[in-house]
């Protein structure tokens, strides 16, 4: 499956965006995606994931209550809403697909996305 992140941008502190990862050349209902972050300097992280069903989700603690990640199956796509957004979110946000279980390895995400810059200013 081939993956396009979209949706970043420049955000002040306490705003909110809306980052999308689409999904093509194969269905992504049968996959696990996560969403990903590297900020400069720093090591890809984490942030959020989703699987097959939509009901199980996964969470990195830095996000928690403040994102959250929801899939559309017949759109293939899946969403993560930022509310909340701090200046250390700033980062090039990845989606990533899997198959199997959900989990936060990074080597468990074999498609990645292009990635998109969120900037999220004070």
């Amino acid at each position: 499956v081939q993956l396009q992140a979209s949706g970043g941008g420049l955000v002040q502190a306490g705003g909110s965006l809306r980052l999308s990862c689409i999904g093509s050349g194969r269905s992504i209902s049968n996959s696990v995606i996560g969403w990903f972050r590297q900020a400069p300097g720093n090591a890809r992280e984490f942030v959020a994931g989703i699987r097959f069903s939509g009901s199980t989700t996964l969470y990195a603690d830095s996000v928690k209550g403040r994102f959250t990640i929801s899939r559309d199956n017949a759109k293939n796509t899946v969403h993560l809403q930022m509310n909340g957004l701090k200046t250390e979110d700033t980062a090039v946000y990845y989606c990533a697909a899997a198959g199997g279980i959900l989990t936060t390895m990074i080597g468990a995400y074999t498609s990645w996305g292009q990635g998109t810059l969120v900037t999220v200013s004070s």
